[in-house]
């Protein structure tokens, strides 16, 4: 018996780093660590330089907005391209203009503008190239991995991903406070921050240049009104997908406390920019533990059923760390916010790209990243706004009570979603049938 239990445990040790085998995988997750480490501590040093310059949270939350912005107008064509195009040369191209970007970010800080429109400018390129490098970038998993290593590779990516969320912010609260001396002086605080996400971009783009792609079906058609669309058609009849993604979008959206933290930072718990760090990290915490114990323990059955109890205790805990006062206790709930809200994200991104077409998912990622854009930047506009109104510490509370119900109605009127049991491609892809008698572009 106690043999059979260390070869069980030794088989499930094999199996969860599978996704890991691939040295295409490795060297694409590497770059992820890196290029998200230094754009989540970028996002500090601008939150924290737009908030000095305002004192708005109003005008803090349109960082938000402008970043949005780019979504709603080029994402559409963005997801046929990466249909059409080389997904790995669309995602190099998207992150040099990342990487300019960063480079005027440096200039503004470096030269102590305090113009903020032009901030708000640059963010809207950088959010032109999040809109196009989103679709490919997610379209880009499946050819990286074998199909049965999918969902391994889905959750060691969202566990790389929350340790970049967990260093990012941290690293950049790191970077904001430290003082050099001498010429250097001249670096201190945002300059120093933009100068090191500049080299993360650089090191991104030198990995993904030596990774490898499988060949998979890409669109034929020329871009027309029609295949642009056909990715909104393929969600639209898809009842499990649409239900899945507009789920996160309103919980999200409507809990989403992540772009007020520089108010609660500074005026609710006095904590600095340094606190500021800890408090954009906690939720990493808590994503990247869930993460890690789903890698060695994937979720084998009920998923439906648990990403939507995930979601209600997202809201309750983003109820919660509105009302706090103490420091542990918000970084203790934030953690707690970050971790159901990961459980969503990977069972919300295998049903996306295990249901899809391998020759749709690019404009199918383009819906995703319609959705994901109104409930994260989007987000940060509608929290700034509500927190303009209400105050922030109302905004936050109003938010969570309404992804509670939103819960409960989506648990409703979304039954598919409610009675999903496995993650495995079979199953969703026919869960996500949708009627035939109008063809998809």
């Amino acid at each position: 018996m106690a043999e059979a239990k260390q070869e069980t445990g030794s088989v499930r040790a094999r199996e969860s780093g599978a996704a890991f085998k691939s040295r295409s995988f490795r060297n694409y997750q590497l770059a992820r660590f890196l290029v998200i480490l230094g754009a989540e501590a970028q996002s500090i040093a601008v939150a924290w330089q737009v908030y000095q310059i305002t004192h708005s949270a109003l005008l803090l939350g349109a960082t938000g907005l402008a970043l949005f912005l780019p979504g709603v107008l080029f994402v559409l064509p963005a997801g046929h391209a990466a249909d059409r195009y080389d997904r790995k040369g669309l995602i190099l191209a998207c992150y040099v203009v990342q990487l300019v970007c960063t480079v005027v970010l440096f200039c503004l800080a470096y030269t102590g503008s305090h113009n903020v429109w032009a901030v708000y400018g640059t963010l809207f390129f950088v959010g032109v190239g999040r809109a196009f490098s989103g679709p490919a970038s997610a379209a880009l998993l499946p050819s990286l991995v074998p199909k049965d290593g999918f969902v391994n590779a889905m959750t060691w990516g969202s566990a790389i991903f929350q340790t970049s969320n967990i260093s990012g912010p941290a690293l950049g609260g790191l970077l904001f406070t430290l003082t050099l001396t001498g010429r250097a002086a001249r670096l201190n605080g945002a300059p120093l921050v933009y100068l090191v996400s500049m080299l993360t971009v650089i090191a991104f783009l030198v990995l993904m240049a030596g990774i490898t792609p499988r060949d998979e079906v890409r669109e034929k058609k020329a871009f027309t009104v029609a295949t642009m669309l056909a990715g909104i058609h393929y969600v639209r009849r898809a009842r499990l997908l649409l239900g899945s993604i507009s789920l996160d979008m309103f919980a999200v959206l409507l809990g989403g406390a992540v772009s007020l933290m520089p108010i609660f930072a500074q005026d609710i718990l006095h904590a600095g920019p340094r606190g500021l760090g800890m408090l954009r990290a906690a939720p990493a915490v808590g994503a990247l533990l869930v993460s890690v114990t789903l890698a060695r323990r994937p979720i084998n059955h009920g998923a439906g059923k648990l990403m939507l109890a995930c979601v209600g205790v997202f809201g309750a805990a983003t109820v919660g760390f509105g009302l706090s006062r103490s420091i542990p206790l918000s970084l203790v709930l934030l953690a707690i916010i970050g971790a159901t809200d990961n459980v969503s994200v990977i069972v919300r991104s295998s049903i996306l790209q295990l249901g899809t077409p391998a020759e749709m998912r690019g404009r199918v990622s383009a819906v995703n990243w319609i959705f994901l854009g109104a409930s994260n930047e989007f987000g940060e506009f509608e929290s700034g706004l509500t927190a303009h109104w209400f105050g922030a510490v109302r905004a936050v509370v109003y938010g969570g009570i309404g992804s509670m119900a939103v819960t409960g109605l989506w648990s409703f009127f979304f039954p598919a979603l409610r009675d999903v049991d496995t993650l495995n491609a079979e199953e969703l892809l026919a869960a996500n049938a949708y009627s035939t008698a109008e063809p998809i572009d």
